[in-house]
């Protein structure tokens, strides 16, 4: 067990983590709920209270260099399950979104995923699931990863060769526009 100085906190990651999420996380009291409602805690490295107590602590290394940000789902279930109303799930967003920015990225498949989606968002203006997933299986080096699959799903036309066109596709251009010049890598 490793022994943690809270003279060593970093007050500035901890005011960020409040800043960004609009979270008081100092009103966790580690009672558990978080971590017990959790259905991504057997992969994690870190449990959601765990998460919590190094966020309060100031631990920005330990909680940036940590898979269960990036593991998160965020299905709220922590968030839902909090008697002190903290957005749980909000907290665990933000330290992954700062994770990225600071060069970090655990799982990599994870952001090779992400990437690969707000491309295809940017792009088609919503999900294209073809380029998406060529994108995504191209990226990761899993090119055939469950081409088994192909024929039934083409059949099916769950995959259609070219995006659907939608309306405002110009707004969500727009909105990556505005997020870039706001100076944030998410």
């Amino acid at each position: 067990m490793q022994i943690f100085n809270l003279a060593d906190a970093d007050q500035g990651f901890i005011d960020e983590v409040e800043a960004r999420s609009h979270q008081n996380v100092k009103t966790c009291y580690q009672c558990g709920n978080c971590t017990a409602g959790c259905p991504y805690t057997f992969v994690y490295d870190y449990s959601v209270s765990q998460i919590m107590r190094l966020v309060q602590t100031g631990q920005k290394d330990a909680v940036l260099k940590c898979r269960s940000i990036w593991l998160c789902g965020s299905c709220q279930s922590c968030t839902t399950r909090c008697p002190n109303k903290i957005d749980v799930a909000q907290v665990m967003d933000v330290c992954r979104h700062m994770a990225r920015e600071e060069g970090y990225a655990t799982e990599r498949s994870v952001k090779i995923f992400a990437d690969s989606f707000l491309e295809s968002v940017e792009r088609h203006g919503r999900a294209y699931e073809l380029g998406l997933m060529a994108s995504y299986m191209t990226r990761s080096g899993r090119v055939f990863t469950d081409v088994d699959l192909a024929p039934q799903v083409l059949m099916r036309g769950k995959l259609p060769f070219k995006p659907h066109p939608i309306q405002g596709r110009e707004q969500v251009t727009r909105i990556f526009e505005r997020f870039r010049k706001g100076g944030k890598n998410a």
